[in-house]
């Protein structure tokens, strides 16, 4: 049975962490660097760091946040945000980050999931999709939870596997900060629909949270902010909850 993961996630902006609801809303947290050696000494499984407004602003990503955090961190840690280009998963790739996430670029030109997978392997690729309710499915939001696209997420969950991508990144902007639990319908559904990990995230408030979307919602790692950023979850505490409720983790 593969480990579960635990992972943080730490939204950028101009430099700070920032954090919001449903996308919206940011209020300043900490300093990145100092933050992520803080979740790599009390354990988390990774770090996943968003620049949350380099797509929107048509700006380059942070590389200097990501050689400092490479420097000081020594758990894996995926960046996203601003990537546009196989020659940007490159210079993030080389600053020290171990795998790059795309969003809206990749909605815009699915060529770039095939063309990174095959120069840096698709253990390097992570598919980042921002999914809001529209009936009884799901659809596709870029530029930051801004604008739709009339895209199926479930669909491109498929489409971005078949590309090249080696993990999903799953992000419910309904449920985005609210606490009240993960989308476990979808990400049941996209974890049934695809062979790669799926990573959960949007609506961790509690323990019990992490259990239902790793039974229910069939998730492979558990990504939130808030309620780490903030102490309303001790990390150790919620590896024991889960490992003692039959969760496989790595204590």
């Amino acid at each position: 049975m593969l480990t579960k993961r635990i992972i943080a996630c730490l939204d950028v902006d101009h430099g700070r962490v920032v954090k919001g609801t449903k996308f919206s809303g940011l209020q300043d947290v900490n300093d990145p660097v100092e933050l992520a050696k803080y979740y790599s000494e009390i354990g988390i499984d990774e770090l996943v760091f968003y620049d949350i407004t380099a797509s929107n602003e048509k700006r380059d990503i942070f590389l200097n946040v990501v050689q400092e955090t490479a420097f000081n961190v020594y758990i894996p840690f995926t960046v996203g945000g601003g990537i546009r280009t196989v020659d940007d998963f490159n210079k993030v790739l080389k600053a020290g980050a171990d795998k790059v996430s795309v969003n809206s670029a990749a909605v815009k030109d699915p060529s770039i999931i095939s063309s990174a997978a095959l120069k840096f392997g698709s253990q390097c690729v992570v598919l980042s999709i921002d999914a809001k309710a529209a009936g009884d499915s799901w659809e596709v939001y870029i530029d930051g939870g801004r604008t739709p696209t009339g895209i199926d997420a479930v669909e491109w969950a498929k489409k971005g596997e078949a590309l090249g991508a080696g993990e999903l990144v799953l992000n419910c902007i309904d449920t985005d900060g609210v606490k009240n639990g993960f989308n476990l319908r979808l990400n049941r559904i996209i974890s049934e629909e695809v062979s790669i990990p799926v990573i959960a995230s949007g609506g961790a408030g509690k323990m019990e949270h992490f259990l239902d979307v790793f039974t229910e919602g069939k998730a492979d790692a558990g990504l939130a902010a808030s309620v780490f950023h903030f102490g309303e979850i001790d990390v150790k505490e919620l590896k024991k909850y889960l490992s003692d409720n039959g969760v496989n983790m790595r204590i």
